[in-house]
């Protein structure tokens, strides 16, 4: 199992270099609307539970969660892992990070 987390400088050259990973933004709708990391899933913490159905394909794909800080997407990636996803990985330091 893989469960190294990312950075934002090692997310962002993926990205630069066409990749396309599944990125999952745990933060509000209204702060995912303020700004976010293009093609990145928007599903609120609180949600997640409830959400986990849509995401029942991912569980053996890598799964990059983020939100602000990095706090609240350690805690779906910790229920994450739990529900059986083998390779999620959070985003360390969180958009505030990624957006530098």
């Amino acid at each position: 199992m893989i469960t190294t987390d990312i950075t934002a400088e090692e997310l962002k050259e993926r990205l630069s270099k066409g990749e396309t990973p599944v990125i999952i933004d745990v933060r509000e709708d209204w702060e995912h609307q303020e700004g976010n990391i293009a093609g990145a899933q928007n599903i609120p913490l609180g949600t997640l539970p409830q959400r986990l159905e849509d995401l029942e394909d991912l569980k053996e794909q890598e799964v990059i969660v983020h939100c602000k800080s990095g706090a609240r997407s350690a805690s779906a990636k910790a229920f994450m892992q739990q529900q059986g996803f083998t390779n999620v990985r959070n985003l360390l330091g969180g958009f505030q990070n990624y957006k530098g």
